[in-house]
């Protein structure tokens, strides 16, 4: 009997760090995951909305740590210096949202950049925090703007040369300057 119990706290404790490895790997501060869009553990059905504009959206992670509430979007890319201005308003809109959904206005978000490397099955990971600031913000509501001003043009410009952001764009069959 001693063996068995032997055995089980030794499962237990394998178990234990093995789920705090895998959020680390995924960049997840310590703290309650409340929210996940990763279908890891859970589906989730209903996704984050703010009516008055219009944002609907699905963070990979919400973590409440104490009292605050934090949105972590992991991409499976490198951020060479710094993270993209593109995954920083994503950010921002998940923080906007969280504050609409759960009334509490988030300090910062996290962006975890993670890529494994099957030659030598290393994972390299690379985590930002991004504080949610009234010019950031101010910066997210006038990208919507811009947006939807935009929507009503019957000619928008290409404004890169990404062949693979191309490929992902939800516009392609629509679009006569793809690449």
């Amino acid at each position: 009997m001693d063996i068995l119990a032997l055995a089980i706290l030794i499962l237990a404790i394998i178990a234990i760090w093995g789920s705090s490895r895998l959020l680390q790997i995924q960049g997840l501060p310590k703290g309650k995951i409340i929210y996940t869009d990763t279908h890891l553990w859970q589906s989730v059905v209903t996704p984050l909305f703010d009516p008055e504009l219009g944002l609907t959206g699905k963070p990979d992670y919400i973590v409440r740590k104490g009292n605050l509430i934090i949105p972590i979007e992991v991409k499976s890319s490198y951020g060479n210096s710094s993270p993209t201005p593109s995954h920083i308003l994503q950010l921002a809109a998940y923080c906007c949202l969280i504050q609409k959904t759960y009334h509490q206005r988030p300090p910062h978000g996290i962006i975890h950049y993670t890529v494994g490397n099957k030659k030598n099955r290393s994972i390299n990971s690379q985590t930002y925090k991004i504080n949610y600031t009234k010019k950031l913000e101010t910066s997210l509501i006038e990208t919507i703007n811009q947006m939807r001003s935009l929507e009503n043009q019957h000619q928008i410009k290409r404004s890169h040369n990404a062949v693979r952001r191309c490929n992902r764009c939800g516009y392609r069959l629509k679009c006569d300057q793809k690449l």
